[in-house]
């Protein structure tokens, strides 16, 4: 099931449910890049321009392959003439690739440049290089937060430099931390809020050694063997270098600038979900309806009153069913912890309660000692540490999904489907037998969920191709990248066809999915299922309290509705009650809603609920968003009954 790099959507993570440690070295919008390219029509000479090769997915760009003599870990710490060398031969392919491909999708150039303007400030040499790559940058910038924030700190770095003539001294840092305030100072709060508090916990959190044990545990193993490394990983080396020498270094000034205008501004954006949730009592004669959650498992024990049963003498799992890591059937509600996994399982949420706290630069006493834990971590010690944390993060996500979908309907009845998703920082990886087999298991979970008489399914998680040739790579599998991208395609070829096939074989269920974490377009990153197309099958992005956007949220043709999927609270395992943010907490959100329409009305068909939830949702000014109004739902369901 989507397990090998790839699963559940939550707290936070920008990929797919990339590791854990991933969530703390992902840098907040105020990065984020864009790129106008013009390209004259005619060569010198007379000669015609070649064509651009048009691109309609991620699987339609090239693979690269890098030869490395040394280890990924060693590189970003390496003399410059060592990375320089290998620097050059990363950007004349993405030169290559911006001039002979036609792509439209605005991530996709984001990354691309972005990963250029890093090289570039990398380089030392090329800050007027760097400050016109900055100036390109707004034209694909979508969300309103990040082209505000776009390329903010760049013209800071540069303007530093530009005045001290040094790119590291007290002097330089001071200057730096005057530009980065002053570029911060006008910027309109309710906006940017937000993603700058985001940006904080980022400075905060990181530290080279941090970054240094994540691509020696992640990287350096199948690179060992291969002696080689692919454009994507190449991407990850470039950015790690660029963190551990031009990003960290300037944490102190940041920090302080960043500390001074977020204490200016103590005011909480508004809250518009209290006023628009519903909650369904005895006097609204409901009919029961049964909610799947299908994800890591749940703790049931948690929800006495609200819990399907089946009593037939047969049932195993009388609540539901699950698989394995190996896609054969297994047994429980939640996966099978070891004594020592347990004993770790409370630091894990407290670890967990304290970065919910950083985001929103609360000093609680969890986010500092989140905070000393961090800083403390020896790189060897990183895999472990964030491992475990991995595991306990996947543990934790479909109790709070859970919890989500059955808030305030007491009708209705909780069925688990439990996935085994890989924690693991190398995962398994997947093959054509297991790809079969696991397409043959999402028809065996919806053959389960019509067999007893499910309505509404939540599914916040997704995978894509890439995350397949991750996984391959992670595992030294294939050749070069060129192979691996065959390889991945003819496997996610199958998973996808089981899935859409098992999805489409029930038209009487309404399926709900997560938009995905990768402030990308899930129909360019073939994300399944957010981008399949079906009439039953209902996406959700996510937004914050206020119903903005959020930094991370994916979007797409499919993305219909957006729900609260920022700090929201709900339950772990164990009772704990914990705010988390992405896109598998708008999901449930939606699912909740969908829920209470059926049990008010269960003749409803999943195309009248999808109506009835799109028909309440309000659509903001800029057409980006149409955040879900349960209360306008409800009144529009009344109105017609």
């Amino acid at each position: 099931m989507l397990q090998r790099g790839q699963g559940p959507y939550g707290s936070d993570e920008q990929r797919a449910f990339v590791p854990l440690s991933s969530l703390l070295i992902r840098l907040a919008t105020i990065s984020t890049l864009t790129l106008t390219i013009t390209i004259a029509a005619v060569l010198p000479g007379g000669a015609q321009v070649p064509a651009k090769k048009t691109v309609a997915s991620a699987a339609d760009l090239p693979r690269f392959t890098y030869p490395l003599a040394i280890a990924p870990s060693v590189l970003i710490q390496s003399d410059a003439p060592v990375f320089d060398a290998f620097a050059a031969k990363v950007l004349t392919d993405i030169d290559g690739v911006l001039a002979g491909y036609d792509i439209e999708d605005h991530a996709t150039l984001r990354g691309l440049l972005e990963e250029q303007l890093e090289l570039q400030l990398l380089s030392g040499t090329e800050d007027a290089a760097a400050l016109s790559t900055a100036d390109q940058m707004r034209a694909l910038v979508d969300k309103p937060d990040a082209k505000l924030l776009s390329g903010l700190s760049v013209r800071a770095t540069v303007a530093a430099r530009t005045q001290t003539h040094a790119t590291a001294g007290d002097a330089y840092l001071a200057a730096f931390g005057a530009h980065f305030s002053a570029a911060l100072a006008p910027l309109p709060w309710p906006v940017v809020g937000s993603a700058l508090k985001e940006l904080k916990t980022t400075y905060e959190l990181l530290t080279p050694a941090l970054l240094v044990g994540q691509v020696a545990g992640t990287i350096d193993p199948a690179a060992a063997q291969s002696h080689s490394v692919s454009g994507e990983t190449a991407a990850t080396i470039i950015r790690m270098r660029y963190y551990v020498n031009i990003f960290l270094p300037q944490r102190v000034p940041a920090v302080a600038a960043l500390s001074a205008l977020i204490a200016q501004h103590t005011v909480q954006k508004p809250d518009i979900w209290t006023a628009r949730e519903v909650t369904l009592g005895a006097a609204d004669k409901l009919t029961p309806v049964r909610i799947a959650v299908w994800d890591s498992g749940s703790d049931v024990t948690l929800f006495p009153k609200q819990l399907y049963t089946d009593l037939a003498p047969a049932a195993a799992d009388p609540h539901g069913l699950a698989f394995d890591l190996l896609g054969f059937k297994t047994h429980g509600d939640l996966y099978p912890l070891t004594p020592e996994q347990r004993a770790s399982y409370p630091a894990a949420v407290k670890f967990l309660a304290g970065y919910s706290d950083l985001q929103e630069s609360i000093d609680s006493p969890a986010a500092a000692e989140m905070k000393q834990q961090v800083a403390a971590l020896a790189p060897a010690a990183v895999t472990p540490y964030f491992q475990n944390l991995n595991l306990m993060s996947i543990y934790s996500h479909g109790t709070h999904v859970a919890g989500i979908a059955l808030r305030g309907n007491p009708a209705a009845r909780l069925v688990v489907a439990r996935v085994t998703f890989d924690y693991r920082s190398i995962p398994l990886p997947l093959t054509e037998e297991l790809a079969r087999r696991e397409a043959g298991n999402y028809q065996k979970y919806v053959d389960y969920f019509r067999a007893h008489h499910v309505r509404v399914v939540n599914m916040s998680w997704g995978g894509t191709p890439a995350g397949i040739e991750d996984g391959l790579e992670k595992n030294n599998l294939g050749k070069d990248a060129g192979e691996r991208k065959a390889m991945a395609a003819n496997l996610f070829a199958i998973e996808r066809a089981g899935m859409y096939a098992a999805l489409k074989s029930a038209p009487e269920i309404l399926f709900v999915c997560a938009a995905g974490n990768g402030d990308s377009n899930n129909g360019f990153e073939q994300v399944i299922p957010a981008s399949l197309e079906l009439p039953n099958l209902l996406v959700a992005g996510a937004v914050d309290q206020a119903g903005d956007e959020t930094s991370f949220t994916s979007y797409g043709k499919t993305v219909l509705v957006d729900a609260d999927g920022y700090q929201v609270e709900s339950y772990v395992p164990g009772g704990t009650r914990l705010r988390l943010s992405g896109t598998s907490m708008a999901a449930p959100n939606v699912a909740n809603l969908a829920g209470k329409l059926i049990a008010l009305k269960p003749a409803l068909t999943p195309v009248q609920t999808i109506a009835l939830i799109r028909a309440g949702a309000t659509t903001t000014s800029d057409g980006r968003r149409h955040n879900i109004d349960p209360k306008r739902s409800v009144a529009l369901l009344r109105q017609r009954r």
